[in-house]
């Protein structure tokens, strides 16, 4: 039952990892921040998205 939750929680932490990167990228004045943010979060959609999509199939 866990296993099949695996693919959007790490979905999920990836793109949160990459926004906090892009945070602290943004904080320091660094290039690629708003890159980095755009894919975190966009990381993160698509894994609430994937998650959402699973419990509605149960």
């Amino acid at each position: 039952m866990i296993k099949e939750y695996k693919i959007p929680f790490v979905t999920f932490l990836l793109g949160l990892a990459v926004t906090i990167l892009g945070a602290l990228f943004k904080i320091m004045h660094w290039q690629f921040a708003t890159g980095l943010l755009i894919i975190g979060m966009a990381l993160e959609v698509v894994g609430i998205i994937l998650l959402i999509r699973l419990i509605l199939k149960k």
